[in-house]
């Protein structure tokens, strides 16, 4: 279950709002209430029949003991009730097992409660929080600065969407990608590689080695028990590849799995926080959705992606939450790419989280944000679902720890963002410093 049925039951107003404002069905937290109420009665009738079945049986015994004879009228009328007792139990137990199957289906549906600071609606009630670096046009001076000074249009050269740089420089292909697995698929080749791969290293060795994460290389697959316990089931089962044989789902994202590590553990309080690093190669089958980013690498259906997960005290997960976001944006920061940080409104923060920052890199080429990172709060509602919990102190009853989660980073949008905003006019790439010891080279020249 997700939402605590004893919250449902004190605060279904606020329950029923949380789902309204995020897109859900509120009818479902009623449907809930009415389950758990039918699940109560039949537990109270229950305790009642066998209280007096119990009765029953002592009775019998004290008739034959007083000299009753065991096949007597008097013998004979309590094992008929005895009888009925136990056919209504029977009944009792089978509806309340449908009913208690019931209520976990309605939990699981019901939509964690953004919390209460979160504007409410979609896209257009995002709010950006702050922004970073030049937002560079896609139109630049072939010498000097952009500005009122600049030269004329005669000495103006454009900036080419990442796709057109990829395929100039044989990183990228796209057309053989779909010829092996579909469109969505892309295949990186030569600098394409390398540039994936300078990234995904140098972003595991700053989480570990600058920010005190520990790194999982978890599996790239996952059992209905993993995708449930972080709510991908059942709210986005549509949108996962599913390897049916088996009865496993390829990772949407690394949360999965490695959330999942502590799943039905109870936790000491002096080993939180636990903050793990992970990449995986990510499978989504809702890219390119509508015909929506179709071109380049912008909407895929597998990427790559480095995670981080946190299992925080409850006290300390709000702080957390920012610290881990400017973990994030210190990435980007040192990448030299614009950003800005936007707080998502309700229906634009997702089904599990309570509060959620994107994080959106600025591509000159397209002239567009693209979200590269997205860092989350979930509180106890994953831990709910998952029965991770942590001991205040030894002997303490154990309570709900608060999972977190953010991209530090995603790729395959930085790597269109870093085509566009360090293209030359030649058509050749400069490398990000921080890259360029991974890849062994400054710049990413042009065919010769």
């Amino acid at each position: 279950m997700s939402v605590g049925l004893q919250r449902l039951r004190e605060e279904p107003e606020a329950i029923r709002k949380g789902a309204l404002d995020k897109g859900e069905d509120p009818s479902l937290v009623d449907a809930a209430l009415d389950a758990d109420a039918r699940r109560r009665a039949l537990q109270g009738e229950g305790d009642v029949l066998r209280a007096e079945r119990n009765a029953v049986s002592k009775s019998i015994g004290e008739s034959i003991k007083g000299g009753a004879r065991p096949d007597g009228t008097e013998v004979a009328e309590f094992r008929a009730r005895s009888t009925v007792i136990g056919e209504r139990l029977g009944a009792i137990d089978a509806e309340l097992a449908e009913v208690e199957a019931q209520v976990e289906d309605l939990l699981l549906r019901i939509p964690n409660p953004a919390e209460p600071d979160i504007p409410v609606g979609g896209e257009e009630s995002n709010v950006t929080i702050r922004t970073w670096g030049e937002q560079l046009p896609r139109t630049m001076p072939l010498h000097g600065e952009v500005g009122a000074d600049a030269p004329s249009d005669g000495d103006t050269w454009d900036r080419r969407p990442h796709w057109d740089v990829a395929e100039h420089l044989g990183m990228i292909d796209l057309a053989r990608g779909a010829k092996i697995a579909g469109s969505g698929f892309p295949v990186y080749k030569g600098a394409g590689s390398a540039l994936q791969r300078a990234l995904i290293m140098w972003f595991l060795d700053v989480h570990t080695r600058e920010n005190g994460f520990t790194e999982i290389w978890p599996p790239i697959v996952v059992n209905q028990a993993s995708a449930r316990g972080t709510g991908q089931i059942p709210d986005k089962e549509d949108q996962m590849y599913v390897v049916t044989r088996d009865d496993l789902y390829l990772v949407p994202t690394a949360e999965v799995p490695v959330t999942n590590l502590h799943r039905d553990e109870i936790l000491d309080a002096d080993e939180l926080p636990i903050r793990y690093a992970a990449y995986t190669p990510c499978f989504r089958r809702e890219a390119g959705a509508a015909g929506k980013d179709t071109r380049g690498i912008l909407r895929v259906h597998q990427f790559d992606k480095v995670e981080m997960v946190l299992f925080e005290k409850p006290e300390a997960s709000a702080e957390a939450l920012e610290w881990m976001t400017g973990v994030a944006e210190d990435l980007l920061r040192r990448l030299g790419l614009a950003y800005r940080v936007l707080l998502m409104a309700t229906r634009e923060m997702g089904f599990t989280q309570a509060r959620k920052y994107d994080l959106e890199v600025w591509a000159p080429g397209v002239e567009r944000w693209l979200e590269v990172s997205s860092c989350s709060n979930f509180k106890d509602f994953q831990s709910r679902r998952m029965a991770v919990r942590f001991r205040p102190e030894p002997g303490a009853k154990p309570e709900l720890v608060h999972t977190l989660n953010g991209s530090g980073l995603a790729l395959a949008r930085i790597v269109a963002a870093i085509l566009e905003t360090y293209q030359r006019p030649d058509g050749s790439v400069d490398v990000p410093a921080p890259l360029r010891p991974y890849m062994g080279i400054d710049w990413i020249p042009g065919p010769a």
